[in-house]
């Protein structure tokens, strides 16, 4: 994963103004039924990933290899976008946006019929694979993620237990006094915030259910402000409000570069960063290719309790899906289901599988060893936070607010932290009265 920069627009009318028309329709065909014999599946199909990485290493090829031996009049193109996001919603303006591509936030969950076929019945593929509620419309399934995620700090233990530090932090100020042990007793930059690259400021959305061990914390949005006093993203907010306050940073966020943090975080440059079970795989590879122990690289929940227990909450990577306006649905379809069930995928990059009866990753068994109670949100109202998000223009799943929030926490904008969180619980509340919610 190189990108997951969550542009949280609505569409039809909104979309309209964001310049994202979307002609995608129904005209050729809105389901893409599983192929029956796959020696009859042919065709050209391009898949855009954001998984830019597995493009330029060979990657992606070697699993279209693989998969050709099941469907061998199948050829399979790939379009790594460095900016998935942004590039996907201006060729979503056209029918021209691959066959199978990762589903863009900026698709509301209720509009996925106007784009993507549908997979099948939600009654159906939920017996199987996890997270289906997420692209479920009308009780048909829209988009299958090929593996599963967990939010954590992704750590060098090296450095932490050379600062003193072995045990996880279970209070937000337990963390801020470890990340200053590991200022005075290192030259690491304690936490590095991946500011430029903007994407990465998103994954704090993640700590909601992790805070309060919460299934239902996505109703929680949709019903209450998530800004109020202990609610899981205010505390998570001013968690990082106060790293950066007391200097535990970059010296200049406004320099990062994501792709350099890797190797830092792996050398024992960088200590800490917030971002998800999907990036271990990343920074062991990097501790390889820089001649360190990739053993150095560690994973820990949020630091708060319920009960003496650590959450964490399970949630989708990227969502495949099918482009409605494909001419090779079959030949596309066939790659979402090889991808997900017999690929490898998961496995490769330590995920959770999306598989039910999937085991649990080797990188997941500290979490397990130490009781990490793993949380499945329920995502039934999960358009409706999206809705509330958009008419709000808080963008819970951009980066623009919390770029503003570590603006504000370094100097660089005047304001208090109160004032900023209070103000965006106004927006957010004020859109669920707008929106009847």
């Amino acid at each position: 994963m190189n990108r997951r920069t969550v542009l949280a627009l609505a569409v039809g009318a909104a979309l309209l103004a964001s310049g994202c028309t979307g002609t995608g329709g129904t005209s050729k065909g809105a389901d893409a039924d599983a192929p029956d014999d796959p020696a009859k599946v042919d065709g050209t199909i391009t898949v855009l990933t954001h998984r830019t990485d597995l493009v330029q290493d060979g990657t992606m090829k070697k699993y279209a290899a693989e998969f050709n031996k099941t469907y061998p009049k199948v050829k399979v193109e790939f379009e790594g976008l460095t900016d998935y996001e942004g590039e996907v919603k201006i060729r979503m303006n056209t029918e021209n946006y691959g066959d199978v591509l990762m589903i863009p936030a900026v698709i509301e969950k209720k509009d996925y019929p106007k784009f993507f076929a549908s997979l099948g019945p939600q009654a159906e593929r939920g017996k199987k694979y996890r997270f289906t509620d997420y692209t479920t419309v009308d009780g048909k399934v829209y988009g299958q993620s090929p593996l599963g995620v967990v939010p954590g700090f992704v750590y060098n233990k090296k450095v932490w237990s050379a600062a003193g530090v072995t045990d996880w932090p279970t209070t937000p100020a337990e963390f801020l006094d470890d990340l200053e042990a590991i200022k005075s007793k290192s030259d690491a930059v304690p936490y590095y915030t991946n500011f430029k690259d903007m994407w990465p400021l998103t994954q704090w959305t993640n700590v909601n259910g992790s805070v309060g061990c919460d299934a239902q914390a996505t109703t929680r949005l949709a019903e209450s402000n998530p800004w109020a006093e202990d609610a899981d993203l205010r505390v998570g907010d001013t968690l990082l409000h106060d790293i950066v306050r007391r200097q535990l940073i970059e010296k200049d966020p406004t320099t990062t570069n994501w792709e350099a943090s890797k190797p830092k975080l792996a050398k024992g440059e960088i200590a800490t960063m917030w971002l998800g079970s999907w990036a271990i795989v990343q920074m062991q590879d990097a501790a390889k290719q820089a001649g360190t122990d990739p053993a150095d690289i560690g994973f820990m929940p949020f630091p708060a309790q319920k009960n003496g227990t650590f959450c964490a909450v399970t949630s989708p990577d990227y969502q495949q899906a099918v482009n409605v306006n494909s001419d090779h649905k079959a030949a596309a379809r066939a790659w979402i289901d090889w991808f997900t069930d017999k690929s490898g995928y998961a496995d490769a990059n330590l995920a959770l599988s999306p598989l039910k009866d999937g085991p649990l990753p080797d990188v997941l068994k500290p979490y397990e060893e130490a009781g990490v109670k793993l949380l499945d949100i329920d995502d039934t109202k999960g358009a409706e936070v999206k809705s509330i998000d958009n008419q709000s223009e808080v963008g819970i799943y951009k980066p623009d607010y919390r770029q503003e929030l570590v603006d504000l926490a370094r100097g660089a904008r005047k304001g208090s932290l109160d004032d900023f969180l209070t103000g965006l619980g106004e927006k957010w509340t004020e859109a669920q009265k707008n929106l009847g919610s």
